[in-house]
């Protein structure tokens, strides 16, 4: 159970009366109802409010079901349906209209920013939504003159009044101290001024109780929108405890509320450790992967040098057969010397490349520049102007780490200047925030096995079946890879500099220890789930 389920837990048992114990020597509700009604008859015999005609009594009847009457004309009918659940002894129920004047702040036309004046000795606050969320009188900026005061006497709020949030983030209630001054609400605001003040806290848990029963009445405990309107808020039923008991329920409350806040607090931590854990867990596992540490070596498996072999035989093949330039048979080795160190041969040139190596790999590894063991963004896939799978960045950004397929892209005519690509090629995004959020993906099942992209895709072939696809996902993904990259372009989005992919260096073990490492890190992936 979460923060948010355990105090909507903790509000339910405070409304039906199951928080604190009942004392019989409370005085009763009903006195405190009888209190209430009395000083609404003063106000209406001073003018200065209106009778209410929809003021009633709730009340058990000898058959043990519920009546209302209304005071107005002495109809009494029967409203057992209506009761949502039981309340114990001395409490009563009523309809939360009894309890306050409730009034909504102006329509918009009546109170716009040109109407503002300067902060004076003369001018009178308008008070804000940010004054209920925030629990402040004192924030807010916006005032208007006496003058325009006198026409919106309908909207005044004084201390001690209650104002509640009506938009965006609604319901957030706020009793107004003493020292706060005169003003009127806005559109954003209710104003609540209640008979009787003593009931004020009480009013506030039961309201925010109100709010979240309508929230679960209309789905699923979805927040609503907009406060409830008059005709309903009104007429809700307010189960009211003895006043002595709301003030001992109110102390529990509160109590609560904040070993709960401290509750919630603890379990956001946990959860973020958690999701924290599984990702530097992951990091850790692929940094560990392509250092040839996640896996031993198997002798009987060859090495990477036979590996290139191959490589260099798929190449040859290409170039034979006019799909590849002869150009991709020049490559670069690099190697150990005797003296420990490594070096960089190209061509009839030899250079040292020490300082560029990020860490040791096994002995059956190799060293290796990606542009010389894949194509990269290949272009010779289709014809132009074959109409094939057109694949946005944002289809590989929504396909993390995992095979990707085929759903519901665009078709269009594959054109010069698209990346092509096929079933079996692994691409990634190259620009922020999907590259450093690791999203890449590997192609299958694409329609005639042939797709396209835009050019903020980096897309990798391999020569024949001599990479393992997901040994190459996983580097991808790999700390060496995405935290060592270079990036330039707009803080709002840049893309990988120019030949930092291509000239990366590559960690290839031999290809059966390829596949081990992959059964490897799906196993421990799996294991890191549940």
């Amino acid at each position: 159970m979460n923060g948010k389920q355990l105090k909507n837990s903790i509000l339910q048992w405070a409304i039906q009366g199951k928080l604190v114990p009942q004392d019989p020597n409370d005085e009763p509700a009903s006195i405190l109802l009888e209190r209430i009604r009395a000083e609404k008859a003063k106000l209406v015999k001073e003018k200065k409010i209106k009778k209410d005609k929809n003021e009633s009594i709730i009340y058990r009847g000898d058959d043990n079901s519920y009546y209302e009457k209304l005071l107005a004309t002495g109809e009494v009918k029967c409203i057992d349906e209506e009761m949502p659940f039981e309340i114990p002894q001395g409490w009563e129920w009523c309809r939360l209209n009894d309890l306050a004047l409730y009034r909504k702040g102006p329509f918009g036309s009546s109170l716009t920013k040109s109407m503002f004046v300067a902060k004076s000795n003369q001018s009178i606050k308008v008070y804000e939504q940010k004054n209920a969320i925030q629990k402040d009188y004192t924030l807010g900026d916006y005032y208007i003159s006496k003058e325009k005061f006198e026409t919106m006497q309908s909207f005044i709020v004084k201390p001690n009044d209650i104002i509640v949030s009506c938009a965006g983030t609604i319901g957030e209630t706020y009793r107004l101290p003493s020292d706060a001054p005169i003003g009127i609400i806005n559109q954003a605001l209710m104003r609540v001024t209640l008979f009787d003040l003593n009931m004020a806290e009480y009013w506030q848990i039961y309201f925010a109780y109100m709010l979240l029963n309508e929230a679960q009445m209309k789905g699923a405990g979805s927040a609503i929108k907009n406060i409830p309107p008059f005709e309903y808020l009104k007429a809700v039923l307010v189960p009211v405890p003895p006043l002595s008991e709301q003030n001992r329920l109110v102390e529990r409350y509160n109590i609560i509320l904040s070993l709960i806040d401290k509750y919630e607090l603890e379990a956001n931590k946990l959860n973020s450790l958690n999701q924290n854990i599984y990702d530097k867990l992951r990091k850790s596992v692929l940094q560990e992967a392509i250092q040839g540490k996640l896996v031993p070596q198997i002798a009987e498996e060859g090495t990477a040098q036979e590996l290139l072999e191959q490589i260099k035989a798929e190449k040859q093949k290409l170039v034979k057969n006019g799909k590849l330039k002869k150009s991709a048979l020049a490559v670069s080795t690099i190697f150990r010397g005797d003296d420990n160190k490594y070096f960089e041969k190209i061509g009839k040139t030899v250079k040292e490349a020490t300082d560029e190596i990020p860490f040791e790999i096994p002995t059956t590894w190799q060293w290796v520049r990606i542009k010389d063991i894949f194509q990269i963004n290949p272009k010779n896939i289709a014809e132009e102007n074959c109409i094939s799978a057109f694949i946005p960045m944002e289809k590989i950004c929504a396909t993390y780490g995992s095979e990707f397929s085929y759903d519901e892209v665009q078709w269009k005519a594959i054109k010069a200047g698209y990346t092509h690509f096929a079933d079996g090629d692994v691409a990634f995004a190259k620009i922020t925030p999907c590259f450093q959020n690791r999203k890449s993906a590997i192609f299958c099942n694409l329609p005639n096995g042939i797709g396209a992209g835009t050019t903020e895709l980096k897309v990798l072939r391999q020569f024949g079946e001599t990479i393992n696809r997901w040994y190459l996902l996983f580097f991808l993904e790999s700390p060496y890879f995405i935290d060592e990259a270079i990036f330039k372009g707009t803080a709002n989005q840049q893309r990988i500099i120019s030949g930092y992919l291509e000239n990366k260096l590559f960690p290839l073990p031999p290809l059966q220890e390829q596949t081990r490492i992959e059964k490897q890190i799906k196993a421990i992936a799996s294991i890191m789930r549940g």
